[in-house]
């Protein structure tokens, strides 16, 4: 079914790439564009594959950004740029989630090539080596295995999944009952779960995050704004709000001591409609956030009619490496107007 949704979507987009529409009905001021693990494409098991792009399709995808004449600026330039007057160059924004290895390693030489400015956004579990990507030991689990079992509740849960297509079902399966589980729930679950299948979490995180000196190589490059991404990255739903908005202090006190800069733009971890509510968004401000960015797919309009704390990013679809495809989702045209709100710059 999902593969149907993902399907209808292309088409849908190849329609307005064909009918002109992104050429020239554009929407809003500019987009930003939300990736997460930048390396060379692999084979095997890969459950997580849209979450990945290849460093040849970033310098692909900058290229054309460039032709197309827009503008690459760093968060403080969309606030700014979010809250005047519509300018006559539309921009885009390149951000990037979770503060991955691969970034520094194949993303950066691409992105220090163009000159182009990003921002990162960091989780400071991670590069501190105690954060859990418990999703890395789901794929190593679900990659190897072919009989799994484990505590789902309080009833031992059975699989048998051979082919890949099964495996990916399984996946999908059990990312999201992972994360309808509180923090406490979740880590015990997991850790239960790498117990029985004799899988390294901590290594495969530890491998897997930039560590502080990765970091301040990017901090040290002007061109770099390095963004908060709380502490641990937990789904802050499942959070009471006091240890959610303690993720969000927590996370960028941490990352303001260890870079000795004001941090002042977070990501809400995961970031969909399911993961952070309007109350956290008010807490982003109670924070001292100039900005928060969403996993919500929308343009940025100007004279404030996007919610700062609330920002729309497009979550490039790795599977996807058709130019096509971007600049008609760069050009607004496939989103519904944006609606202002009152107090959205606020």
């Amino acid at each position: 079914m999902a593969s149907d949704d993902r399907w209808l979507e292309r088409l849908r987009l190849e329609l307005a790439w064909l009918t002109g529409r992104a050429a020239l009905g554009r929407r809003g001021s500019g987009a930003i564009l939300r990736f997460e693990r930048v390396r060379p494409r692999r084979g095997g098991f890969q459950p997580m594959r849209s979450h990945e792009i290849t460093p040849q399709f970033l310098d692909r995808a900058i290229r054309a950004l460039k032709r197309w004449k827009y503008d690459f600026l760093g968060m403080d330039e969309v606030c700014r740029r979010a809250v005047t007057l519509p300018e006559q160059r539309r921009f885009v924004a390149l951000t990037f989630d979770g503060a991955n290895k691969d970034l520094i390693d194949f993303g950066y030489p691409v992105l220090a090539h163009h000159a182009v400015p990003f921002t990162v956004y960091v989780p400071t579990a991670f590069p501190d080596g105690v954060g859990q990507a418990w999703w890395l030991g789901l794929e190593q689990l679900i990659a190897r295995e072919s009989r799994i079992s484990l505590m789902m509740g309080e009833r031992e849960q059975r699989f048998v999944v051979t082919g890949r297509t099964e495996k990916q079902a399984l996946f999908s399966h059990l990312e999201s009952w992972l994360r309808s589980l509180s923090p406490a729930d979740l880590s015990a679950a997991i850790a239960d779960l790498c117990a029985r299948y004799r899988i390294d979490l901590a290594a495969l995180s530890r491998e897997a995050s930039m560590d502080w000196e990765d970091l301040a190589k990017l901090a040290a490059d002007p061109l770099v704004t390095i963004g908060s991404a709380t502490v641990n990255y937990p789904v802050l739903t499942n959070m009471k709000d006091a240890a959610a908005l303690r993720e969000m202090t927590m996370g960028k006190a941490v990352a303001e001591a260890a870079f000795r800069r004001e941090i002042r733009h977070l990501a809400f971890p995961f970031g969909d409609r399911t993961s952070f509510r309007r109350s956290h968004v008010v807490m982003a401000e109670e924070a001292g956030f100039a900005s928060a960015v969403s996993t919500i797919a929308g343009i940025v309009d100007a004279e404030g009619r996007t919610n700062l704390r609330a920002l729309p990013r497009i979550a490039w679809d790795g599977r996807v490496r058709s130019l096509r495809m971007l600049r008609v989702l760069v050009s607004g045209v496939a989103f519904a107007p944006v609606k202002p709100t009152g107090g959205a710059a606020n």
